[in-house]
């Protein structure tokens, strides 16, 4: 039978019609309840004129309304293009135009942001969740009238998403996910982790990345819970573990971070966790430590848009022994580490990741050039600099860009930075290499203190004295009241870094 990830939300709604599907501030839907207005959003389209291989942006904060479209979407064929909607106008009138949107739907809130674009992009059609443009389809409206949805158009091979991925390296880039590639990722996450059907799996993170919306697909086809936060807040986010029995969440390392700051995380019952997810950058072993102290088992994972999320799990029976690894390959993962000719390199040695899975993307939306680099014999590179120990375990050191060569010697600002976690005057901070007349680069370390802290760069090297080899040690500190700039996925965007320093 052909995979069509549309069809998931009806056969989960024909098996379990009346169990809790969906929570949404407050808001809850049962399976049946949200499939109904899913299958509704498919004839709404349909009927708008959206079909097989159109694409569709979606430029929308969490809530039902942006999973309703999603499913509905996946069902009549259309290729869904989730939107950032922390980006500039500008930014987005390049993935606008970048992925030839036919139709876009927005929230009310971002009304200013579609109008600055509307003269620049190619669409054709405008639907407004809320208050939007005069002239403009309202979503309910079309829903309350939609007629009935066409049969499925869309097979496993089909493509499904475009998620551009975050341009850490320069202009984003277009990863073409498919209906199987999500089927096998969805397999790959749920068979690597203690996933049960009554599962309640709180989810803050935005829906336009991958990690947060693979859960959600995850959750439908097992057949679980999904908690959804419209936007991240530490103190909510605690509150509502026990509130409403949290078993499980993905964060990064800024969210974990954040929340050890709520005044009441020592007091807050974590009790229904039974796992939680990290990803995005490595986890700082001081993190893990503090989260493992309130008995919760933070559990690597790495992954790339590229391969639809997951593809790598450091499981909780490891965590803390194989701290600062992020673990085996995910059960329909293979992951090699290779020198620049392409050969395997021995145990412990640095090389870059490559990735082979059946959820790895199709290739780059009209771009066969970084294509052709990235899918090499059946292989994904990533980019990304790791090694495997003797028994498998992946450690992912740095990206190849980010590596700061110093006289010669390869420093990895993730090793300095997981040294420099452990300072206590810190908020977060950030190593780049900035240049240096007489070693090519020097390491560099960005960072934003906590409110009434002072910090040297003589403090910070005596800090790292000892726990680094001399050449290591930051020779240049530059304090910032901003927060660092990020991706929506979290990683630091060090080519900003580079380029304000």
């Amino acid at each position: 039978m052909d995979t069509n990830i549309g069809l998931f939300l009806e056969k989960r709604a024909l098996r379990q019609p009346e169990k809790l599907a969906l929570w949404y501030e407050g808001r809850e839907l049962t399976f049946r309840e949200w499939s109904d207005r899913a299958v509704r959003a498919a004839g709404a389209f349909h009927e708008l004129g959206v079909r097989k291989g159109d694409r569709v942006g979606l430029l929308m904060t969490n809530s039902p309304e942006l999973l309703e479209c999603f499913f509905g979407l996946a069902r009549i064929g259309a290729i869904v293009v989730p939107l950032n909607w922390r980006l500039a106008p500008p930014e987005l009138s390049y993935i606008a135009r970048a992925a030839g949107l036919q139709t876009l739907v927005y929230d009310g809130d971002f009304a200013a942001t579609v109008d600055a674009v509307r003269e620049e992009i190619p669409v054709q059609a405008y639907v407004t969740v809320g208050e939007g443009a005069a002239g403009d389809a309202a979503y309910e409206e079309l829903l309350a009238r939609a007629p009935e949805a066409p049969p499925a158009a869309a097979t496993g091979t089909d493509p499904l998403l475009i998620m551009f991925t975050s341009g850490t390296t320069g202009r984003p880039k277009g990863a073409v996910l498919t209906h199987d590639n999500l089927f096998y990722e969805s397999c790959s996450v749920s068979f690597s982790l203690d996933w049960r059907v009554d599962d309640r799996m709180l989810v803050a993170m935005p829906l336009f990345h991958i990690g947060a919306l693979i859960l959600v697909i995850i959750g439908v086809h097992v057949g679980s819970t999904a908690v959804l936060m419209r936007e991240f807040d530490p103190a909510r986010f605690l509150a509502l573990v026990p509130e409403l029995g949290i078993n499980s969440f993905l964060a990064v390392a800024a969210m974990l971070g954040a929340m050890l700051q709520v005044p009441a995380f020592g007091e807050t019952d974590l009790s229904s966790l039974r796992w939680a997810l990290c990803g995005a950058a490595p986890v700082p072993v001081p993190l893990i430590r503090a989260w493992a102290e309130r008995s919760i088992a933070i559990q690597q994972v790495y992954g790339l848009t590229e391969c639809a999320g997951g593809a790598a799990l450091l499981g909780p029976e490891r965590a803390l022994e194989k701290a600062g690894s992020t673990g085996l390959p995910m059960f329909h993962t293979s992951i090699r580490v290779v020198d620049e000719e392409g050969s395997d390199v021995a145990a412990g040695e640095t090389g870059e990741v490559l990735i082979s899975a059946p959820h790895v993307m199709s290739g780059y939306w009209d771009d066969p050039e970084a294509t052709a680099a990235a899918l090499r014999d059946g292989w994904l590179h990533t980019g990304d600099l790791g090694t495997l120990d003797d028994e498998g375990y992946l450690t992912i050191v740095e990206r190849k860009k980010d590596l700061v060569i110093s006289g010669g010697e390869n420093i990895y600002p993730a090793e300095v930075e997981s040294v420099l976690a452990s300072l206590p005057q810190l908020v977060e901070a950030a190593v780049i290499g900035v240049p240096d007349p007489d070693w090519g680069e020097a390491v560099c370390v960005v960072a934003r203190l906590k409110e009434g802290e002072t910090l040297t760069l003589e403090e910070v090297a005596a800090h790292c004295a000892g726990k680094l080899g001399r050449y290591k040690i930051p020779k240049k500190l530059v304090l910032t009241e901003d927060p660092l700039p990020r991706t929506p996925a979290g990683k630091v965007l060090k080519r900003v870094l580079r380029e304000t320093t």
